[in-house]
């Protein structure tokens, strides 16, 4: 159980940090939870066996099915814990200058943190533990393609509601929590992770949307 949940964990409380020491802490925050993420990723490797990136055809199309849902339902639900000074401490360009080597520098951190180190750490915690342990303590027991409703439902609602966008959250996480299931391994729903975050960070620089981050 411990190297699922600690990290997990870890990041989340690093993640707590972002912005609470003044408006340039967010970035140094998510700089430190990125570097600490690569390390416990490192740890994790030998340790939780299905934590495996795979490529599949069905990865790639849910991945661009839950950007394009992502963006499209943005408008149609309120959001969670979000202000218009949130919104503007998350984009670097105002916060260190709009031509400072430091916004880009950053702006670099948080596409590979969310690219490279959330989904591994996510998948693991919600659809390797999170969904089996809801089933039974002793998790490891529970196959990752047994379809099993109220752990499939409860899992994509805890994940949902750790994001602002709670609606595209639970929809996302049934998605790669499908994926799971049809594949039997977590490697596919760790590249639809990677390719939505990936595309998403791409959209919030290049339309400026930074509330999604």
């Amino acid at each position: 159980m411990a190297p699922r949940v600690v990290p997990f964990l870890i990041f989340l409380l690093l993640t707590a940090g972002q912005g609470e020491f003044g408006h340039a802490s967010s970035y140094w925050f998510y700089l430190a939870k990125t570097v600490v993420g690569l390390w416990m990723i490192a740890e994790m490797w030998p340790l939780v066996t299905e934590m495996r990136w795979a490529f599949s055809w069905e990865a790639v199309a849910v991945g661009l099915g839950v950007l394009v849902m992502w963006i499209g339902l943005d408008p149609w639900f309120p959001h969670l814990h979000l202000s218009k000074a949130a919104e503007e401490d998350s984009n670097p360009l105002l916060v260190f200058g709009a031509h400072s080597p430091l916004a880009f520098f950053f702006l670099g951190v948080h596409l590979f943190g969310m690219t490279v180190v959330v989904p591994p750490l996510e998948e693991v915690f919600y659809r390797s533990f999170l969904y089996r342990y809801i089933v039974r303590p002793n998790f490891l027991e529970v196959p990752l393609n047994r379809f099993l409703p109220i752990p499939f439902f409860a899992t994509a609602i805890v994940f949902g509601f750790e994001h602002s966008q709670w609606l595209a959250g639970i929809l996302c996480g049934l998605a790669y929590q499908w994926l799971v299931w049809r594949k039997n391994r977590l490697g596919d729903a760790m590249l639809a992770h990677a390719i939505t975050n990936f595309l998403l960070g791409s959209w919030v620089i290049w339309q400026g949307a930074w509330y999604f981050w």
